[in-house]
């Protein structure tokens, strides 16, 4: 895949931390412009290490990462900063300003963007997420479902190439679980899902990228991959109990 198209393009990469641990062991794939692939992998897959590296949070392994053709790397970090937006796991992470407008308007202003585009950022981050109407509230009064929202708007606000999510159905009720399926569906951006559910999974995204020991063992389409009992035992993954990806159709391929 040429750099034209691929949002992302991991070669190569290995990682060791300091304590002697090694995470990553060659880690190699890419992912096209506008793709939603999921991340799959049992705990202590290297799931994390991957994703701090995409966008410089960790670094001083070998191979190379591209994201829209910009290496990562200290030269460009402020540019793949602004296009890669990760969503961690605890919204709280990321919200800590007085109210909603704040928090989605930091990275922004940060970045230099002001007046009446900052408000326009504001106000189409918001939107996107259905969350408009609590741009004056303060985070902390609302529900975790919502907070998730907000934080998606955090990073959408900087105008990202790629959106990494890391566990996003984690903690919410179904209806919530079911709103933020919407939103990501309804995203132009590339997504990176990183996530143990499995069925969230195969709702959002039509490929699936297994990382198990340090390596991609399995890239595939998501329904094949969940389908494919021996590769799922050997990589430690489990569907929920009387759950078949086969009897599903591929929601996962609406655009």
């Amino acid at each position: 895949m040429d750099d034209v198209t691929a949002s992302l393009e991991v070669s190569g990469l290995a990682f060791a931390y300091p304590d002697g641990h090694q995470a990553l062991f060659g880690v190699d794939f890419s992912v096209a412009r506008g793709e939603r692939v999921a991340l799959l992998g049992p705990n202590g897959a290297g799931k994390t290490t991957l994703v701090l590296h995409l966008n410089g949070i960790l670094s001083g392994g070998t191979g190379t990462v591209h994201v829209a053709g910009l290496p990562v790397g200290k030269r460009h970090m402020a540019e793949i900063r602004r296009r890669v937006g990760i969503v961690f796991q605890d919204p709280d992470d990321q919200l800590f300003m007085p109210t909603v407008r704040e928090d989605v308007a930091f990275g922004p202003a940060a970045a230099g963007v002001k007046g009446a585009e900052l408000e326009a950022r504001v106000e189409r981050a918001l939107a996107r997420v259905g969350m408009a109407e609590f741009k004056d509230r303060p985070p902390h009064h609302l529900s975790f479902g919502q907070r998730r929202r907000v934080a998606v708007a955090t990073v959408l606000a900087m105008e990202p190439e790629i959106l990494v999510l890391d566990e996003p159905s984690s903690n919410l009720d179904p209806a919530s679980r079911r709103e933020l399926a919407d939103i990501l569906r309804s995203l132009d951006v590339t997504v990176l899902m990183v996530t143990h559910d499995l069925p969230y999974a195969l709702e959002l995204c039509p490929r699936s990228l297994i990382l198990s020991e340090g390596v991609i063992a399995a890239d595939g389409k998501t329904a094949e991959l969940l389908s494919d009992d021996d590769l799922m035992r050997a990589h430690r993954l489990e569907l929920p109990f009387g759950f078949d990806p086969r009897s599903v159709s591929a929601g996962s391929d609406r655009p």
